[in-house]
């Protein structure tokens, strides 16, 4: 079984409770493994950074902290141990999920659980992905952001055939 730890922000009077996601926010989790950058692949990250994007900001949610990760060689050091599951279930409440790689069967988990997982070619500093994601909502939002925004509440999905 991986370990899992969660580390948040709290509100010391009201003890711990998972931050409501802000209106006009989309929930983005970045594969990391110094908190500094997107430069993990997802079954590898022993950690995933989950900030809260609008438009004009973005604020830190929670660090995930796994202790035990694949290693990236395509095989598992205990063949029925499943590294993702734990994930994947970690991640629930995320639309979007950054990261430098991810498997076949491990897409289809994270997209089974409505996150939409986004390939990054090269690593880069969390802070970049964050301003990536701002200009994206602050663009005109490709059809695949505009159906994941509309999913999690944030606005309506146009028509695929409907020009911008």
């Amino acid at each position: 079984m991986t370990a899992l730890r969660r580390l948040s922000l709290v509100d010391t009077d009201g003890g711990f409770a998972k931050p409501e996601r802000p209106p006009g926010a989309v929930r983005i989790a970045i594969a990391t493994r110094d908190m500094k950058g997107l430069n993990a692949h997802f079954g590898s990250a022993s950690k995933f950074a989950v900030y809260d994007v609008t438009k004009e900001s973005a604020s830190f949610v929670e660090a995930l902290a796994f202790g035990d990760n694949s290693d990236e060689s395509g095989s598992h050091k205990s063949e029925g141990d499943d590294k993702i599951a734990p994930k994947v279930e970690a991640l629930t409440g995320c639309q979007l999920l950054f990261c430098l790689a991810i498997g076949g069967p491990s897409a289809a988990k994270v997209v089974s659980a409505r996150i939409h997982p986004i390939k990054v070619a090269q690593a880069c500093s969390i802070d970049e992905v964050l301003e990536r994601t701002r200009t994206m909502l602050n663009a005109n939002p490709p059809p695949w952001l505009r159906k994941v925004l509309a999913e999690a509440g944030i606005g309506a999905a146009k028509a695929s055939f409907e020009e911008d």
